[in-house]
């Protein structure tokens, strides 16, 4: 069974404690079209994500590239100025895909992204379905649901036949302790030994119990 003394859960206790919020979003491709099937598109999204990073001070705690539409669980000190992170990444994301289908000549693709954007006077391709959507994890077993939920989406698919086998996943940060794709900021966690991580995607197993997709 899983140990609430653990040092991971009571860390996770300690930040819902102090009100530290994490978030669980969701970006779509228009159309559901496969467009995150090769490894330029995939680190697209990964170059985008360093650079939040890096640069702009994100704190990323997971995430899965799909091939029609990727999930983040990420934080930043102050709610709104994460938004517009998520704004400015998904904006990015968009610049460097549609370069690369211009230069693959994915005629179709840029089609279908410029119709739908055709009612919009921001950009002349429209790569999101809905921009994004965001679910706050205001609790642990919120998180644990979500990260668990997410990790086992390639498995669902049946794609891969364990989630730390899918390259764009936090899968392998947390279960094989790789961070060869993109660094995932465990440190907000306080996380110092190896023994402390306890897999919030494998909490399920950990538990012996199937957790339920989340609605």
């Amino acid at each position: 069974m899983f140990d609430v003394e653990s040092e991971w859960f009571m860390k996770i206790c300690t930040i819902y404690k102090n009100k530290k919020d994490f978030y669980y979003f969701t970006f779509t491709v228009t159309a559901w079209l496969p467009v995150f099937q090769e490894d330029r598109y995939c680190e697209a999204v990964i170059e985008s994500l360093k650079y939040s990073q890096r640069c702009r001070g994100l704190h990323l705690l997971g995430y899965v590239i799909m091939p029609t539409h990727l999930h983040l669980i990420a934080t930043y000190s102050n709610d709104a100025i994460l938004f517009c992170l998520m704004q400015e990444l998904g904006e990015s994301i968009t610049k460097e895909v549609v370069r690369l289908l211009e230069k693959d000549q994915r005629i179709l693709f840029l089609k279908i992204f410029e119709n739908a954007a055709c009612n919009s006077s921001n950009s002349r391709y429209r790569l999101w379905k809905d921009n994004f959507r965001s679910v706050v994890l205001n609790s642990e077993k919120r998180f644990h649901e979500k990260m668990y939920y997410m990790h086992e989406n390639p498995v669902r698919q049946g794609f891969v036949e364990l989630p730390e086998h899918w390259k764009y996943s936090s899968a392998r940060n947390w279960m094989l302790h790789d961070d060869g794709i993109i660094r995932i900021d465990k440190e907000i966690l306080g996380i110092t030994s190896a023994s402390s991580v306890l897999l919030a995607a494998d909490i399920g197993r950990q538990n012996n119990r199937l957790i339920k997709a989340p609605k």
